[in-house]
């Protein structure tokens, strides 16, 4: 008799997800025809293969798990030791989980003898390589059948991010995959290499090597944006019907190029229409539209509009950008030019077009310099001072070494019990808001109404200590706080409630209640806050700075009544619609606004020494180095990272918090976004455009800034500084969880471990644990918890009452 080893509550808790179908009996195999290092692998001798829920919508997990025989699993944990279950799951020993995409080729074959194969590409290994599960004579023609067909309706809904039964025939036909290979014996004991010379197996997988040479790679590697030939015209069948374009009023733009449309299931842009007419024109106040068409045919119209996600590609004279159609359907373009100077002209065309959507003023009307810092920010730039190419590739050497020790773990705060979990999630409330502690290695999770607490330890766990459950204003009011800064040697916490924007409140951390409610001001509120400098919240400064829509101020605990420093407040006439500050380890103020510039102060009260030029796109967040050298602003699909650091001149070396730049010294700015290719890769896993948190540098007394971490949807994105500066392509890496990132930072002192919080977990993981963005990383490995492994913890108690944690529970491993 055969069991599935009891390991499904302890990795999944409870809540185990659903299973379709299954068949019990089977062996699983990884067969390499082409590779050296082996044909075939027996995985598991015996095993179940079924096909399961996640928690995300449209989203399925083909899942082999090894069966046991009655007994065995004890005498196995006997043999190994006490930690044996949690090696095994450590390994995946015990079952191998894949995202059942049409990218797997999943495919059945029946053999003479009764013998029925399901095999499917092993999407991380070499050309030719299959996982192979043979099944048990015992399953029957219908059992495999219906396994299959599920397999099918899970394939589109996954493709298509709609339920099957919308599905007919015909549209189950394409994940049929009739012309692949024959599937190639699995077992080693009859295996074909025993038989067959190196010649007949040259002869049997050439067809296999000529489709692959033909087949373009995976978006991440593709050297060029070229369509398959066989491809040359036409793209995916499901493109849209074209919007009717408005009367222009004026054209900004008109240009030939080629159209592509991206294509998830190979992973690339396919080519649709080798010469259109792309068009960007005025179509009414502060309302432009792009338009492309031939003499024959209009494709495609839409507004010009920031939330296209707009994203030029210099290197291959490309512009990319979703559209969402009128039946909702969401899809990534692809413009590619026949040179630069037509690319240019384009880029300007929607650059002006946006700008003057946002700013709603003509571009004409703007500065000469302040359009060229605009047009700068889209271009390809090396900026100076950047590190020598030897330099960066031994950082990436001592990055892989340091992987081994990379041993960090997740845990969660919102319940001690499952039925406690449950009712957490029923009250509609996730985790919002994340406050890193820079004095004493803690970090506080918001959530509604809640406040987490939690330790980081010495060896880079997070350590669950206390959960406020009901956060009140000093009269006994219940409040969600919206905006948390520590502060006082991380003793407080200063909020905002949301409610009432001219009053913020202090929270007692060690007493853990709001003991201060402060007034700011009778008439100018507080859109957001920020320390006196960056590091003051390592001592007991009192004082912090604020924000309103239009003035910059101090903030004075000790006052009596107002809050409000009157001295050291600059206040404009205009609404310059405020929206982030960030201050140096000096106490230099950078502060943003929603129209997009970013102004430089050295001290509060006076004029800005610096106004950087707005790019159009509101700035959601800032960041600087302790130092002041470099700037970063996010806004919702880039973010924007300037050296404030002047070169040549009498003000050479002086930053632009100090002294104004010079008109022929202007910032070189850089703008980091996600190549075209994972722009569109994203969009297409997700349904959704890039939207980043704010961006923060790494930050530590002392330390260099080397590392910008932010997220988008579920997607941690780490970018390496100096990569960016010698002009890398992609110098980013990335992590999937299920779950959309609700925020995210590093640990205080150190680029190496981030504290992400998803809706309902909090989780410390090694920067080590990120990957280079390919298809396979960024389509993810979708498992039941948030962390793209198995970290629910509840492996077992331990003395202390918290659930122990085991070696599965660290996530310094790919996918």
């Amino acid at each position: 008799m055969f069991v599935l080893r009891n390991v499904g509550k302890l990795i999944f808790g409870s809540g185990a997800q659903e299973a379709l179908i299954e068949l019990p009996q089977g062996q699983l195999y990884l067969v390499r025809p082409l590779s050296p290092k082996g044909y075939s692998e027996l995985i598991f001798k015996d095993s179940a293969i079924r096909i399961r829920r996640t928690n995300q919508d449209f989203h399925y997990q083909l899942v082999v798990q090894r069966v046991f025989e009655e007994g065995e699993a004890e005498l196995l944990a006997e043999e190994e030791g006490e930690d044996a279950e949690i090696d095994a799951l450590a390994a995946e020993r015990d079952e191998k989980t894949f995202l059942l995409d049409e990218a797997l080729h999943f495919r059945v074959e029946s053999r003479e003898g009764g013998e029925t194969v399901f095999a499917w590409r092993d999407l991380s290994g070499d050309n030719g390589d299959l996982y192979e599960f043979v099944c048990d004579n015992q399953a029957s023609a219908d059992q495999v059948e219906q396994f299959v067909q599920v397999a099918r309706q899970s394939q589109y809904e996954r493709k298509y991010r709609k339920p099957h039964t919308t599905a007919s025939d015909e549209d189950y036909q394409q994940f049929e995959f009739y012309d692949e290979n024959p599937i190639p014996p699995a077992s080693p004991l009859h295996s074909p290499v025993l038989t067959r010379s190196i010649e007949s197996v040259d002869e049997m997988y050439v067809k296999a090597n000529t489709a692959a040479k033909r087949e373009p790679l995976p978006v991440a590697k593709q050297p060029a944006l070229e369509p398959e030939p066989q491809k040359k015209k036409g793209g995916p069948s499901n493109q849209p019907e074209p919007e009717s374009a408005p009367e222009p009023l004026e054209i900004y733009a008109a240009v030939s190029a080629e159209l592509h449309l991206f294509d998830p299931q190979p992973g690339h842009f396919v080519l649709v229409d080798d010469s259109v007419i792309a068009t960007v024109s005025e179509v009414g106040q502060w309302q432009y539209w792009l338009q492309i068409e031939n003499n024959a045919k209009s494709w495609l119209g839409t507004s010009v509009v920031p939330e296209f996600n707009p994203v030029f590609d210099f290197d291959y004279l490309s512009f990319v950008f979703n559209h969402f159609s009128a039946d909702g359907t969401a899809r990534s373009w692809l413009l590619r030019f026949k040179d630069q100077p037509t690319l240019e002209k384009f880029q300007e065309a929607v650059m002006q077009a946006i700008w003057e959507r946002l700013n709603e003023t003509k571009w004409a009307k703007a500065q000469e310099k302040d359009r060229e810092y605009v047009l700068d920010a889209f271009g390809d730039l090396n900026m100076e001072d950047a590190p020598p190419l030897g330099e960066v590739e031994e950082e990436e050497e001592e990055e892989l070494e340091e992987e081994e020790e990379a041993g960090v773990r997740s845990d969660n705060y919102d319940s001690e019990e499952d039925e406690e979990a449950a009712e957490e999630r029923a009250d509609g409330e996730m985790n919002s808001q994340l406050a890193v502690g820079y004095k004493h290695d803690r970090s506080f999770v918001v959530r509604g109404s809640k406040i987490g607490v939690f330790s980081h330890t010495a060896d880079n766990r997070l350590k669950f200590n206390t959960n406020i459950s009901k956060v009140t204003t000093p009269s006994g009011k219940l409040m969600s706080p919206k905006k948390v800064m520590l502060h006082s040697e991380d003793r407080d916490l200063i909020m905002q409630n949301g409610v009432d924007p001219n009053k913020l409140y202090r929270m007692d951390i060690e007493y853990g209640k709001v003991v201060d409610e402060w007034n700011v001001h009778d008439d100018i509120p507080v859109v957001t806050f920020a320390p006196e400098n960056k590091f003051a919240q390592m001592t007991s400064e009192q004082t912090f700075l604020g924000v309103s829509n239009n003035a910059l101020y101090r903030i004075d605990p000790r006052l009596s009544g107002n809050k409000l420093v009157d001295t050291d407040m600059k206040q404009y006439a205009s609404k310059n619609d405020f929206s982030a500050l960030a201050t140096t380890e000096k106490g230099f103020i950078a502060v943003a606004s929603n129209k997009g510039d970013i102004r430089l102060f050295d001290r509060l009260g006076i004029r800005a020494k610096t106004q950087l030029p707005a790019l159009g796109d509101p700035i959601l967040g800032m960041d600087v180095s302790a130092d002041g050298r470099w700037i970063l602003g996010t806004t919702k699909n880039y973010i924007l990272l300037v050296d404030a650091q002047q070169k040549g001149g009498k003000n050479d070396g002086k930053l632009g918090f100090e002294k104004g730049f010079a008109a022929d010294s202007k910032p070189r700015p850089r703008r980091l976004a996600l190549t075209p290719e994972h722009v569109a890769q994203v969009y297409h896993e997700t349904g959704k455009p890039v939207s980043f948190t704010p961006a923060k540098f790494n930050a530590g007394e002392g330390a260099e800034e080397k590392s910008i971490i932010t997220a988008t949807g579920p997607y941690i994105v780490e970018w390496d500084l100096k990569k960016v500066l010698r002009g890398m392509k992609a110098p980013y890496k990335i992590k999937r969880y299920q779950d959309e990132v609700k925020a995210d930072d590093f640990k205080f002192g150190s680029d190496k471990n981030v504290i992400v919080a998803l809706p309902n977990e909090v989780n410390m993981v090694a920067k080590q644990s990120l990957r280079k963005p390919t298809r396979e990383s960024i389509m993810g490995d979708i498992r039941l918890s948030s962390g793209g492994r198995r970290s629910s913890g509840r492996i077992g108690n331990d003395q202390s009452g918290r659930y122990k944690l085991g070696r599965d529970d660290i996530v310094d491993s790919p996918y």
